[in-house]
C-alpha cells in the first residue's frame, strides 16, 4: 500500500471549537477535495470510502456542477416559492419524474433526507382525510430501520439508540422485523424467509386494524442501521400485495438507496417496484447543495390540493440554487454513466470483501447492491452471534482505517445496541484501482484490528 494514502503529518494544535455535534470526538480541519479523495490541512489525503454518508455520490469537485451553481448565484438564489416558480426548479422535477416508476409524476422538494420522509408521513395522512379514511394514522415501519432524526421520522425508525430518549415526546408507531433472513438459521428456502417476513405486515396490519393504518415505510436496500441489508426476493412483491389488500400506502425511503447507488436509479427498481410515495436525497444532491424531494402519483396530490392544498412546507423548498445543483448532478450522472459504473464496481468491491472474509473469519456476510456495500463482524459464523459489545469493533475500525487513510461508516447492527458493522460505499466514479487500493487499506485495518481485539486471522 502506497503511503500517499497515509495521513503522516499530525495537525497544528486548534483552539476549542464552538461547534458541537454528537459527542466530543475531534478531526482535521478539511482543505480540498476532489473525486474520491479529499485533504486535510496538514496535507494528509483520505479516502472517501463511504461518500461522506453515503452522499457525494458523484465525487467531490467536479467542475460541471460548480460552474452550473456558480452560473445560478448570478441570477437568483432565493426565491420564495409562493411568490415565484423557478426555471432549476421546474426542469429538475420534470426530469426526475422520468426515471420514476410510472404514475409517480409530482415532485415535492426538500432539503434533507428526514425532510422528505416528514413530507410522505404528512402527506399520505392528509390523503387519508381527503378520500374519507381519516380513521388511518398509524405508520407500520421495520425494527431495525433508520428514517430520520426529527420527531416524526424518528417515530417510524427502529433504532434503540436514537430513539428511545425521545419517546415520551413522539407518538411512537407500530413496526414489524426487519427481513435479516441472513440471520436465520432453519429450514426454509430464503424464498421462503422473505415471505414469512413480509407476512409479518398483514400480521401488523391486522393487530392493528386494518381500518386505522395508513402506511408502511421501508428501505428497499437497507442503509446505516441494517448495513446494507437486502431481503430475499420474495418480499417485494408480497409486500406491494399485502399493501393492496388492505388499503396500506407503500413508502419506499430512497435516501440513502437511490439516486443511481446500487446500479439502478432507485433500489426498488431491482424488483419492480411499485411504490406510492418515494423519498429521496442524499445522493440526488451529491452533497453541492442540501437538497431531497418527496415524489407522489397524481392520484394522491389532486385529491389533497382539492381538500384545501398540503398543509406542509420548508423555507428551502425548491430553492433555485439547489435545484440547479441537482439538475447538473443528473447531467454527470447520464454523461458518464455512472449508474451502470455503480454497478460494475459494485461487483469489485463485493468481490474484494468477499476475499477479505475468507482472510478474517469475524466478517460474517457481505451483502449490499452496487456501491451500497456492508460487512458485519461476528463471534461464531455458525450461529451469527455478535461480537462482544464491550468490545465496540464497529467504531475501532473506522478510527484504524482513518488513520489509514480510508474514511468507511459504521453502526451496530442489531436494533443500535449489538452488533458490528462498516458499510464501504465510495463514489460511483470509482475505478478499478482505486476499487484495489480502498481494499488493500481494508485488509490493513481488519489485521490490526484482529489483533488489538484478539480476533482470527486466516493465513
Amino acid at each position: 500500500m502506497s503511503t500517499q494514502s497515509m495521513p503522516i503529518l499530525s495537525p497544528a494544535p486548534r483552539a476549542p471549537s464552538h461547534l458541537f455535534y454528537q459527542t466530543r470526538l475531534r478531526r482535521p480541519l478539511v482543505d480540498r477535495a476532489e473525486g474520491i479523495y479529499l485533504w486535510d490541512q496538514s496535507g494528509n489525503r483520505y479516502i472517501d470510502g463511504s461518500s461522506g454518508a453515503m452522499v457525494v455520490n458523484i465525487g467531490h469537485g467536479n467542475r460541471h456542477v460548480i460552474e452550473t451553481m456558480k452560473k445560478q448565484l448570478d441570477k437568483v438564489t432565493f426565491a420564495y416559492r409562493l411568490h415565484f416558480e423557478n426555471e432549476p426548479a421546474e426542469d429538475l422535477a420534470r426530469r426526475i419524474s422520468g426515471y420514476m416508476p410510472d404514475g409517480m409524476d409530482k415532485v415535492f422538494f426538500v432539503s434533507g433526507g428526514s425532510e422528505a420522509v416528514e413530507s410522505c408521513l404528512k402527506l399520505a395522512r392528509q390523503y387519508a382525510i381527503a378520500i374519507g379514511e381519516g380513521s388511518r394514522w398509524k405508520v407500520v415501519s421495520r425494527f431495525p430501520s433508520y428514517h430520520g432524526s426529527t420527531l416524526g421520522a424518528l417515530a417510524v425508525t427502529g433504532y434503540a439508540a436514537l430513539a428511545d430518549p425521545f419517546k415520551p415526546m413522539m407518538k411512537e408507531m407500530p413496526s414489524i422485523p426487519a427481513p435479516t433472513a441472513y440471520l436465520d438459521r432453519d429450514s426454509l428456502s430464503m424464498e421462503e424467509r422473505g415471505l414469512r417476513y413480509a407476512d409479518t405486515l398483514e400480521e401488523a396490519i391486522l393487530a392493528e386494524g386494518p381500518d386505522t393504518v395508513l402506511a408502511f415505510i421501508m428501505e428497499p436496500i437497507g442503509g446505516a442501521s441494517t448495513g446494507a441489508l437486502v431481503a430475499p426476493d420474495s418480499y417485494y412483491g408480497r409486500i406491494r400485495e399485502i399493501c393492496d389488500r388492505y388499503g396500506v400506502l407503500l413508502i419506499h425511503d430512497e435516501v440513502m438507496s437511490g439516486a443511481g447507488r446500487t446500479g439502478r436509479f432507485l433500489g426498488g427498481d431491482h424488483w419492480n417496484c411499485r411504490p406510492d410515495l418515494i423519498a429521496l436525497s442524499k445522493g440526488f444532491g451529491s452533497g453541492y447543495s442540501p437538497l431531497g424531494a418527496m415524489v407522489a402519483p397524481t392520484r394522491m396530490v389532486q385529491p389533497v390540493l382539492d381538500a384545501g392544498g398540503f398543509q406542509h412546507g420548508y423555507t428551502y423548498a425548491g430553492n433555485p440554487l439547489a435545484c440547479a445543483a441537482g439538475g447538473a448532478v443528473l447531467d454527470e450522472m447520464e454523461r458518464l454513466d455512472l449508474i451502470g459504473n455503480a454497478a460494475l464496481m459494485g461487483e469489485l468491491l463485493k468481490a474484494e470483501l468477499i476475499n477479505l472474509a475468507k482472510r478474517f473469519p469475524f466478517i460474517g456476510d457481505v451483502r449490499g447492491k452496487g456501491l451500497l456495500l456492508a460487512a458485519e463482524f461476528v463471534e461464531d459464523r455458525a450461529t451469527m452471534r455478535p461480537l462482544p459489545k464491550a468490545k465496540n469493533a464497529f467504531q475501532r475500525v473506522v478510527d484504524i482505517a482513518y488513520d489509514k487513510g480510508l474514511i468507511i461508516y459504521s453502526r451496530r447492527t442489531r436494533g443500535g445496541i449489538d452488533g458490528d458493522h462498516f458499510l464501504v460505499c465510495p463514489p460511483m466514479i470509482v475505478t478499478p484501482d482505486e476499487i484495489g487500493e480502498i481494499a488493500a487499506i481494508l485488509g490493513d485495518t481488519l489485521e490490526q484490528l484482529a489483533g488489538e481485539l484478539d480476533l482470527p486471522v486466516n493465513g
